[in-house]
């Protein structure tokens, strides 16, 4: 007979809001996100953080909710991309996959749109390669990148002429 699950209790922030649960010890943060905050915008593609459908910021870092455990966050400040787009910092990045056309069926475009502002938080004024390399985590079956990178370039020429 199997023993009972080990349970841990946690205790974080996210998207700006205090949480406190107890889950089981081997949950990944994916599906924390998921099942028990009900934050359906970080999907679970691979579960080998291969594809970055489950890209989430943990105290400021993109990283792979699937590979990381939910306790491992414990203490951590976690942003989903419900909250990246609740509090607009995301809106120009939104605004330009739309108007490039740079989402299909938009599974990969949560993901997408983290790793877009990360870079662009690292990487003001990234070259067409610099996006490409970027993103070369992140996979996408529907668009083939080019207006993904359309997007992003338009976004880091935008911010650029008004920062001079």
């Amino acid at each position: 007979m199997n023993a009972p699950a080990e349970t841990v209790e946690i205790a974080l922030t996210v998207n700006g809001e205090r949480v406190k649960r107890t889950v089981p010890a081997r949950m990944n943060l994916a599906d924390f996100l998921r099942n028990e905050l009900e934050l359906t915008g970080t999907h679970v593609g691979c579960e080998h953080g291969v594809c970055g459908a489950c890209t989430v910021r943990v105290d400021g870092e993109i990283v792979r909710g699937c590979l990381m455990f939910a306790a491992q966050a414990d203490g951590c400040k976690v942003d989903t991309i419900e909250g990246l787009s609740d509090s607009r910092e995301i809106e120009e990045l939104q605004s330009a996959f739309v108007l490039t056309n740079a989402l299909q069926c938009g599974f990969c475009t949560p993901g997408i749109l983290m790793a877009a502002q990360a870079l662009l938080r690292d990487l003001p004024n990234p070259s067409r390669e610099q996006i490409r390399e970027y993103l070369s985590g992140n996979y996408c079956r529907c668009t083939g990148y080019q207006a993904v990178v359309d997007a992003i370039e338009a976004v880091a020429k935008a911010r650029a002429l008004r920062s001079k």
